[in-house]
């Protein structure tokens, strides 16, 4: 295994110190576990009706290093009870980026859902993020696929 990359987080002013940072829940998991983090005049949370999207507050900023990228990617138990998902997913924070973090949060379910301060509401994936360069060329290797796009390999 690689040396794992060294994430430094900061709590943003107003951010409950109480929650707890990113976390991973098992020994095997890949994504650690983020909490929503409303200031404190919006504790109560915010109800997301059917079709709603809303950014919510982590509470967090993050140092990644040069070379890698943070994805945030929905919590598959949020997914299949409540069909909440997230509008960009995966989300990449960039290295570079040193703004708060928040999760664009999206109700694809049949019925309203209320995130409260403190749930777990998506998860995080620390990965390798070269920069590559970009070539401009005459021609491409040719492949057995080719150009087929959109199902083209198959019916499902």
């Amino acid at each position: 295994m690689t040396d794992a990359p060294k994430i430094r987080i900061k709590r943003l002013e107003g951010a409950d110190p109480a929650l707890a940072l990113p976390s991973y829940e098992t020994a095997g998991a890949a994504g650690a576990d983020l909490r929503a983090n409303f200031p404190e005049a919006e504790r109560g949370g915010v109800e997301l009706i059917p079709g709603q999207r809303a950014l919510i507050p982590t509470g967090l900023t993050l140092e990644i290093p040069a070379g890698w990228e943070v994805q945030v990617r929905p919590r598959s138990g949020l997914a299949l009870k409540h069909g909440l998902s997230l509008v960009n997913a995966p989300g990449t924070i960039d290295s570079d980026y040193r703004g708060p973090l928040g999760v664009i949060l999206i109700n694809l379910g049949e019925a309203s859902h209320h995130v409260r301060h403190g749930d777990r509401i998506a998860q995080i994936v620390v990965a390798p993020a070269p920069q590559a360069e970009f070539v401009e060329v005459e021609d491409i290797a040719a492949t057995a696929r080719g150009s087929g796009g959109f199902g083209s390999t198959g019916a499902s």
